[in-house]
């Protein structure tokens, strides 16, 4: 049995263009929480799919991971929400809650995730995101947004944050007066929030940039301590083993040897960028440094309710652009271009979308 009639905008084939597209969300379950959706970021995953670049799309697909919400329905289960609250969902909708990544609270890493888009439930129905009017996802993968918080601005959170807060909430100086150093490559939607994130951390935060054109803002708008080019040889080298940690958010391929020379013994690149290339390096320079690669994959949903509390508590701001859903299209064509100061969000509910 299927549930509520709603509208979202679907991409149809690998052109990815959006348009007005109606479908019916599944029935509601015991432990459903049925959202209207209020807002919607737009990431650059959401592009790879409707073009069928990753994962082999399953149209006509539905993106939107970045989804806050009011609840206007609940299932009789449901305990944690009630209707009018402002809640968020991101990049999944489902984990099996029985194996060691779920029972340790790291379920983005459960082998049975469904994703938030291009997925399939148990029951055969489509994962739909959230470009639409409405959605129904189980309660787990429901996160509350703070009263303070702007619905907007919790929207880039649900993804974009959270890529960069899971992994920066490792580096911490355990109580002492240590300053951590960090590096955050690449200034685009994840790398930007990073910045920020970092620096409410209490981190000294260098944005690294392979040229000068985003010195300014990384300085004077998201609050880095400096600024590093990374094609200029006679900054790297002043560099060199300056950095405990470098958050890699670049998804471009670039040259983990220069990088790996800016940590210092016994620190850490983190990988959240999906660079599709192989990325190469000399095992001598990770050996003699004693220093570690690792990757990174969104966040938990606990991750997630952290971070949104994060952000209130420390009042910080989203550099976001606003817009209807009828500038969808407009709106990916600038991101790919970058430009947009950092991320578009949809007001999918003050858009007309039939």
């Amino acid at each position: 049995m299927e549930g509520r009639r709603v509208v979202g905008w679907a991409a149809r084939d690998t052109t990815g263009v959006l348009s007005p597209f109606s479908f019916n969300l599944r029935k509601t379950g015991q432990e459903d929480v049925v959202l209207k959706v209020l807002y919607c970021g737009v990431d650059h995953t959401d592009l790879h799919q409707m073009r069928n670049e990753i994962h082999t799309t399953k149209y006509p697909l539905v993106p939107g991971h970045e989804i806050v919400g009011e609840v206007v329905e609940l299932g009789s289960e449901v305990k944690k929400f009630k209707v009018g609250d402002k809640v968020g969902v991101g990049c999944i909708v489902y984990a099996c809650g029985d194996c060691p990544s779920c029972k340790s609270n790291m379920e983005q890493y459960c082998a049975k995730t469904i994703p938030t888009v291009n997925g399939i439930f148990e029951d055969g129905t489509p994962t739909r995101g959230g470009f639409s009017s409405a959605m129904a996802v189980h309660q787990r993968f429901v996160v509350r947004v703070p009263e303070k918080l702007a619905p907007e601005q919790a929207a880039p959170l649900l993804c974009a944050g959270v890529t960069a807060y899971s992994p920066l909430k490792q580096f911490n100086n355990g109580g002492s007066n240590k300053v951590i150093r960090g590096g955050i490559l690449g200034l685009g939607g994840v790398g930007h929030l990073g910045v920020i994130i970092a620096k409410a951390m209490g981190h000294h935060v260098t944005a690294i940039s392979t040229s000068d054109k985003k010195r300014r803002e990384a300085l004077e708008h998201l609050g880095a301590d400096a600024f590093l080019i990374s094609s200029n040889p006679v900054e790297m080298v002043a560099a060199t083993g300056s950095l405990d940690y470098i958050l890699d958010t670049a998804r471009a391929l670039h040259p983990l040897e220069s990088y790996l020379s800016l940590l210092k013994v016994d620190a850490k690149i983190v990988i959240v960028g999906a660079v599709p290339q192989p990325l190469q390096f000399l095992a001598s320079n990770l050996i003699l440094g004693k220093k570690t690669i690792s990757g990174s994959f969104i966040g938990s949903i606990e991750e997630t309710q952290e971070l949104l509390e994060f952000w209130e508590e420390k009042g910080l701001k989203t550099m976001t652009e606003v817009v209807k859903m009828n500038y969808v299209n407009k709106a990916f064509e600038r991101m790919e271009k970058n430009d947009v100061r950092y991320r578009f969000v949809l007001d999918v509910a003050g858009s007309n979308l039939e």
